[in-house]
């Protein structure tokens, strides 16, 4: 998302929060509205489950889940970049 945005030379500060960086991302493109809503419940693992080992890990399916919507929210992000720049 934040590489989206910077392809369209907009900032987006320091921020994990992917309501933020989805709303931004939103405004350069509408139709982006229906998958960054949902990326807005990846914020937590940028924080929460940093370390692994720590006290609180998310359950196997939770993980499998996040990293699904992941993968559709990256894709939806380099659809809408030039195709040069897609890996």
């Amino acid at each position: 998302m934040k590489g989206f945005l910077t392809w369209h030379d907009r900032s987006f500060g320091k921020t994990h929060d992917l309501a933020v960086v989805g709303g931004l991302c939103v405004g350069q493109d509408q139709s982006l509205e229906p998958v960054c809503r949902r990326a807005e419940r990846l914020s937590v693992f940028a924080w929460v489950f940093r370390y692994p080992g720590d006290p609180e890990e998310p359950a196997g399916e939770e993980a499998h889940s996040a990293l699904v919507l992941a993968r559709e929210i990256l894709e939806a992000m380099l659809s809408r970049l030039p195709a040069e720049l897609r890996p």
